[in-house]
C-alpha cells in the first residue's frame, strides 16, 4: 500500500476510512482575500445577522465570490444536526427557528443587488418538517420583494418527509438543488446519517412533479471513489431526472474532517463532463467547482440550452 492508498482513523468515530494526510499541491492553493465588494458583502451579512455556507463551510471560493458581490445564504442557523465527515459547519444542538430571518435575507439580497439568489441550510433533523417551512417563507419573501430575480434552493433531504418536500417544491424555486455528495460505497464513512437512495428520491420527486423543477445535484471527488463509481452515480442522477451536476475536488477544511484521498487531475474532471454529456446531463466539473459556485452562470447556461 503506497502513501496515496493509506487508510486513517476517523477523527469523530475512530473507525478506519479511506484517506491520507496528503499535502496540498501548490497549484491548488488559492488566495483567501480579494478586493472588490468583499468588505461590503461582509458588512451586509454582519448587519443582517446572516450566515453563509461560504464562511461556515470554509469554501475555498469565498474570497472570489465575495469580491464579485455574491454569497450563498445559509438559513436556520449555523449549527447542523448531522455530523458528515467532510463538512466544517458546526455540529450540535441547533438554535430555534428565527422567523425574522427571511426578511433580513431579502434586505441583504436587495443591498447586494443579486440577480440569482442561492439559499441553503444546515440540516435540521430536530424539526418535524426539517426546516421546510423556513425555505418556503424565504421564497415567498423574495418573490414579493424581488419578483424578477431567480432563486436556487439547495435543500437537505428533510428525512424523506414527503409533505415537507412538496411544500418546498410548491414554492417554485427556479432551481431545486440537492447534493448527492459522494458515491454510495462511501456513504457510511462520509455521510453516516444520510441515505444515497433517499437523496436520489428527492431529486426524482423534484423533477417528476406535475410541474417539474430543474433538478441539480453535486458531488465531491478525491474521497476514495473510483472513476467507474462516479460514472455510475452520474447515471443514477440522470435516471432520477437531474439536469445539472457539479463535480469538484474535496479539500479538507480542518483537521477534524476526513483527509483528502487524492487530488484529481484536470483531465479527469473533463472526462466526467464528457460522461455526463453522453447521459444528457450538464456537468460543470473542475477542481474548485462547488454546488453554488458561479451559480448564475450555470443557471444562465442551462436556461439558454
Amino acid at each position: 500500500m503506497n502513501s496515496s492508498q493509506q487508510q486513517h482513523s476517523d477523527p469523530v468515530t475512530g473507525t478506519t476510512v479511506p484517506g491520507n494526510r496528503l499535502r496540498m499541491p501548490a497549484w491548488l492553493k488559492r488566495p483567501i482575500a480579494y478586493i472588490g465588494h468583499k468588505k461590503t458583502i461582509e458588512s451586509v451579512l454582519r448587519d443582517g445577522l446572516l450566515h453563509t455556507v461560504c464562511v461556515e463551510a470554509k469554501c475555498p471560493n469565498r474570497g472570489e465570490c465575495f469580491s464579485k458581490g455574491t454569497a450563498t445564504f445559509l438559513i436556520l442557523g449555523d449549527t447542523c444536526s448531522r455530523s458528515c465527515r467532510f463538512c466544517n459547519v458546526n455540529k450540535g444542538k441547533p438554535s430555534p427557528v428565527d422567523l425574522g430571518e427571511p426578511e433580513r435575507l431579502c434586505d441583504a439580497a436587495e443591498k447586494m443587488n443579486l440577480r440569482h439568489i442561492v439559499v441553503t441550510s444546515v440540516t435540521r433533523d430536530d424539526l418535524s418538517d426539517g426546516g421546510a417551512k423556513q425555505f418556503v417563507r424565504v421564497v415567498h419573501a423574495l418573490r414579493a420583494r424581488m419578483p424578477n430575480r431567480s432563486i436556487e434552493l439547495l435543500i437537505p433531504d428533510f428525512n424523506g418527509n414527503g409533505a415537507a418536500l412538496e411544500a418546498v417544491f410548491d414554492s417554485r424555486p427556479d432551481i431545486l438543488n440537492h447534493n448527492i455528495e459522494t458515491v454510495p460505497r462511501l456513504y457510511g464513512a462520509i455521510r453516516p446519517q444520510a441515505q444515497y437512495e433517499r437523496s436520489l428520491a428527492v431529486l426524482k420527486a423534484a423533477s417528476s412533479g406535475s410541474i417539474p423543477l430543474i433538478a441539480k445535484s453535486g458531488l465531491m471527488v478525491g474521497l476514495g471513489e473510483t472513476f467507474d463509481e462516479v460514472t455510475a452515480t452520474l447515471k443514477n442522477l440522470a435516471d432520477a431526472g437531474c439536469s445539472i451536476v457539479t463535480i469538484g475536488q474535496y479539500l479538507q477544511p480542518s483537521q477534524q474532517q476526513v483527509p483528502v484521498y487524492e487530488f484529481v487531475k484536470s483531465e479527469q474532471f473533463k472526462e466526467y463532463e464528457d460522461v455526463g454529456a453522453a447521459l444528457g446531463l450538464q456537468v460543470f466539473s473542475g477542481t474548485f467547482v462547488r454546488s453554488s459556485y458561479r451559480a448564475l452562470e450555470v443557471f444562465d447556461r442551462h436556461d439558454c440550452c
